[in-house]
């Protein structure tokens, strides 16, 4: 722990908020200790649309059900 906390430039109370889960702690340090542990690499599919099933659900949803194509002006 004291390793992880070091590399990723924090301290060992703010690491024991990272792995409880604790929002207030800023994403910084979590990319941080991402870093450290060798798995930042995965942030990047945090704000990739591919990997997001439950906002692309809810785009869907939102999208009308039918499309009515407009009819020409005369």
């Amino acid at each position: 722990m004291a390793v992880v906390a070091e590399r990723a430039f924090t301290s060992r109370s703010t690491l024991q908020r990272v792995e409880a889960g604790d929002t207030n702690v800023g994403i910084g340090i979590y990319a941080g200790v991402l870093q450290a542990l060798g798995l930042l690499q995965g942030l990047s599919q945090v704000a990739d649309i591919r990997y997001d099933t439950v906002g692309q659900t809810l785009s869907s949803a939102a999208l009308p059900k039918r499309v009515h194509s407009a009819r020409p002006h005369r």
